[in-house]
């Protein structure tokens, strides 16, 4: 039987910010991500960045007069409760390293945890933007592939 559904392959994330210049400079400084491209929509209108880091792109808007992020939006279990995208998950080969080196660099933890064996951590951006980091085990990724 063939396969008719097209490749996916992860392209970016659109993320609405209140302050472009602080989110370039954190995603950077957090992440290592790179400026690719910044311009102004008329259109819309609104100010955005692309960010880039490998074959993954963080695409970022400033709106003006965009409303703030709800409160409930920056707490995992609360942000559950209402529809919609939720947050963004990056796979890492240690959370625990990684999550050292982010609160030195000053990021906001949510928290750290393993559950069910595997260590994971949310934290949020400077905007308040949920992040999850995740370290799977390599008999699990061999197992989904």
């Amino acid at each position: 039987m063939q396969n008719h559904y097209p490749e996916l392959i992860a392209d970016h994330i659109g993320i609405s910010v209140p302050d472009l210049d602080a989110s370039i400079d954190w995603y950077g400084r957090m992440f290592g991500f790179e400026l690719e491209m910044r311009q102004h929509l008329p259109i819309i209108p609104a100010d955005i960045a692309f960010l880039r880091r490998g074959d993954f792109r963080i695409e970022l808007f400033q709106v003006e007069g965009a409303a703030a992020l709800p409160s409930d939006r920056r707490e995992p279990n609360l942000d559950l409760r209402t529809h919609g995208n939720k947050h963004v998950c990056y796979r890492l080969a240690d959370v625990p390293a990684t999550v050292a080196g982010l609160r030195e660099r000053g990021a906001d933890i949510v928290f750290e945890k393993v559950i069910n064996g595997t260590p994971m951590a949310f934290i949020r951006d400077n905007a308040g933007n949920l992040i999850e980091l995740i370290q799977r085990a390599p008999a699990h990724d061999k197992e989904t592939t």
